[in-house]
Order: structure tokens, then sequence, then C-alpha cells
């Protein structure tokens, strides 16, 4: 970001002496010392010494996967709520590593055992745990998208920049057969010339069927939750369990809704082979059952890019919902399905009627393909011609897991670094925004800046951060 045009922090920064003595004060991070606050250096030994924040749902399987490639030791566990359910399989596996339900606690006790740190949470818990970490020179795998705000995504791309750390984003499809074809169509000239990318999630989602015209009663805080720690840095709400395992992702607080929550599976790699970048416009064509706290029942988002070098203007349009079908080309044949999608922590995916997927339109070629890993076919004829002149696509020699591990130990570069999903995440946080305030959003990339909406234009900020939380965006 040009400094000349960095979003307004919502206070000025304070020097690094004071901000670490105000941590002191708050009994946070001990570890944040002046030698610590320096590069980080690439993971020693065989196994990188790794800090799991979440440990239930899909932070479970996060952990799972890490430590299956063998070059992970699980060092330290969190999680707000050490008595759900949903944590105990992750509790059981690792019985005697040290455990804790505040990630700055941990790194208090613990910073110097630590070399790489998981946020397994949800969307609006990872910009902190991220930045602390960062800034202790600890590795991070953080799941997407990367931030809940357009602000809070560029402070981490600028942190993982600065820290020289090796961060990755969890759209693990970014090291499977998607990446390395996309990139080899690219480069081989087989996409080229592309105007215009349908995307769609067309499952039912946790908020379909939802009525709220206001935030949840307050209930009995659980024994075993530390909810303060568990809204982070989010304004504060008095607890319900509609809040928690997974159904914050309703609510524009917390989540990111269908698009926040897929779109990086959809969506990634043509946002990075054909350097889309930040949007100009970006234009909600329908909203069923706008909210001001939950997400719509259906939703059309235009996101519409601008001629970048040889490249043409590019029209991407997104669908959610479950009646929300998109137009699709006729000669289409079947759906696109991956079988390693993996399920959400409620429900299913719908495979049967419309699993998610695109479809990318060139000159002279028409793409499908489905979400995470699949790779593209060539609808129609032209498609059958070419199949035996396609060029060669290298194989992956890594998952994204492994991938993550051996860009820590200096050995790989992470391909979903923040570096390259930033952006991507920037765009959907733009999209979340048009959703929230229902209307046409024009974006200046130059300037970083929403130029036809005052109240668009500051939630590029976030929601203020509690005052507790404030020391982590002068990160």
């Amino acid at each position: 970001m040009n400094a000349n045009h960095e979003i307004r922090p919502i206070q000025s920064a304070i020097p690094r002496r004071t901000f670490v003595r105000s941590l002191l004060t708050a009994g946070t991070a001990t570890a944040l010392s002046p030698r610590l606050l320096r590069a980080a250096k690439p993971a020693s030994g065989d196994k990188v010494k790794l800090a799991c924040c979440g440990i239930g749902n899909r932070g479970a399987q996060i952990i799972k996967d890490l430590y299956d490639t063998g070059l992970a030791e699980i060092v330290a566990l969190c999680d707000t709520d050490m008595g759900a359910p949903h944590t105990q399989d992750i509790l059981k596996m690792f019985p005697d590593v040290p455990r804790f339900q505040d990630f700055r606690k941990m790194f208090d006790k613990m910073g110097k055992d630590i070399e790489a740190v998981t946020a397994g949470t949800p969307d609006f818990a990872h910009f902190p745990i991220a930045m602390l970490a960062m800034s202790l020179g600890k590795h991070v795998y953080s799941e997407k998208p990367m931030g809940q705000s357009f602000r809070e995504i560029q402070l981490m791309m600028d942190a993982e920049k600065k820290y020289k750390v090796a961060a990755q984003m969890g759209n693990q499809g970014h090291s499977e057969a998607n990446y390395f074809q996309f990139k080899t169509w690219v480069e081989k000239g087989i996409i080229k010339d592309v105007t215009k990318i349908t995307a769609f999630m067309n499952s039912k989602r946790r908020w379909h069927g939802m009525k709220v015209a206001d935030y949840l009663p307050k209930q009995d805080v659980p024994g075993s939750l530390d909810w303060d720690t568990w809204l982070g840095a989010a304004k504060f709400h008095e607890y319900n369990k509609g809040y928690i395992n997974g159904d914050w992702r309703s609510w524009f607080d917390f989540g990111n809704g269908a698009l926040g929550d897929w779109g990086a599976h959809i969506f990634d790699t043509a946002h990075q082979f054909l350097n889309l970048g930040l949007p100009t416009e970006v234009d909600p064509v329908l909203l069923e059952g706008h909210s001001s706290f939950i997400f719509p029942q259906a939703t059309t988002l235009a996101f519409r890019f601008p001629k970048r070098g040889d490249m043409p203007a590019l029209e991407l349009s997104w669908y959610d919902g479950t009646k929300n079908l998109p137009p699709l080309p006729v000669d289409m044949g079947g759906s696109v399905v991956d079988p390693n999608i993996p399920p959400p922590s409620t429900g299913s995916i719908d495979t049967k009627v419309r699993p998610p997927g695109k479809i990318i339109y060139s000159k002279d070629l028409i793409f499908k393909g489905g979400s995470h890993g699949s790779t593209l076919e060539i609808i129609g004829e032209k498609g059958k011609d070419m199949k035996s002149k396609l060029p060669e696509v290298p194989k992956s020699p890594s998952n994204h897991f492994k991938n993550f591990l051996l860009a820590c130990q200096g050995k790989e570069t992470c391909r979903s670094s923040f570096a390259v999903a930033g952006p991507l995440c920037q765009t959907m946080a733009l999209g979340v925004i048009a959703q929230h305030v229902n209307a046409k959003l024009a974006f200046d990339p130059a300037t970083r800046q929403i130029t036809n909406h005052k109240l668009a234009n500051e939630m590029l900020n976030g929601t203020p951060p509690r005052k507790e939380w404030e020391q982590f965006f002068k990160l």
C-alpha cells in the first residue's frame, strides 16, 4: 500500500516501547521483548514447533492435517472453550501438550518454545492471533478469509513483509491440481482474454430461513467458555449460543457469509493468475432478504475489474442462495465435483443439485470448474478437439499443509501467502460491505477508498476494536 494512501488508523500509532509496556501492564505478553521483535528465522530441527489456536470443528482438522505431514510437533493447544465437546478429540490426541484459553497468555508463557501458529478460529479472530504471532517472529497458518475487514487484511500483509515470516492462508486447493493446471494453462496461452467469470455456491447455509430484527438475547455463559476472549477485538455482545460453533458465520459482526467462506475456494486461482487485483465496482445485483445483522438469503454480486496490461476488463459474478442459480452454458454437461471437499461443521454441501463451482468465459473457449483443487474442463466440441494437445501439468510437490511447514523451514514458499491471498480477501471484503449497505460501490484501487458511499468507505476500517485490543492494530 502506498504510504500516501493508507487507510486511516483508528488511533495514531504509539511507540513500540509504550506498546510493550501497555501489554505488560495488562498481563498480556512478556514475550514481546525487543530482542524478539525481529524477522523470523527458519524453523529449526526436523519438525516445526506448532501452537494451535482453535482446536474444534475446522480447527481440529487443520491440526490433524498439519500433524499428518510428519513435519509438525504440537507444543501448545489454545481454545476459548476447552470443555466443549468438539475440542475433546484433539485434547485426547495430545493429552500432555500444555493448554491455554487465551492465546496472549500462551505467548506470554511459551513464546520461546513456539515456531509457528495456526489460527483455526472464527473469521474475526484470525487477525489478533496472526498479528501477535508475526510480531514475535512466528510463522502463521490462518484459515480463510485472512481478516474481518479490508484494513485488517492490509495490516496482515504488511506484517508478513515486515517480519519476514512464512504466512499461509488456508485455501487448501491452492496447492492441489487446480493451482498447477490454471498456472500452466495461463502460461501456455490456453486461458487468455477472459472477460467473464460466473462463480456460485448454492448450498443451504446456516442463516437461510433466519429472520432477525436485532442481536440475540442474553443467555448464561457456559462455565467452560472464556466469552470475553472469544469476542476478541469484536464489539461486545452478550453471550448467546446462536453466535458460536459455526453460527457466527451468519452475522456480519463475526463472519463473511457464503462469499467469504467459499469464494477463496472457487475463484482463488483465477484471481491470482489473471492478475485481478482489486475491483473498481462492486454491484449488488440481487440481495434477497437484506438485513443489517445477518447475511442475505440470496446474493448476486458483480465485481468489475479494469484492463490489466494486455488482459481485458473482466466481470466476476457471484451467486449464492439455494434458488439463486446462475445462468450456465447450454452445452455445459455435468458439474465438476471435487471429492476431497471437506464437509462443513454442520450440514453438508449439496453436490447433486448444484455443487460449488465456476464458469470462465474467454474469447475462444469456455471452461467449467468446481471448488478447491478440482481441475478445469473445456466445454463443448473445442474441448474434445484440444484434449490430446493440452500441455503437461506438473504434479504438486506438497499439499497445502506440507507446503506451509516446509516454508517455515525455508525449503519452499507459501503458495497462498498473505501477499497472494490478501488482495483476494480484500476483494471479498468489498463484496461483504456491498451486501451490508445494499448499495453499488465505486472503489479506487490507487487510493484504497470507496468514493461514492461514505458509510461503506468507513467500513473499510472495520468496527473499532474494544480498548484492550487496540494494540494489535499497532503491531
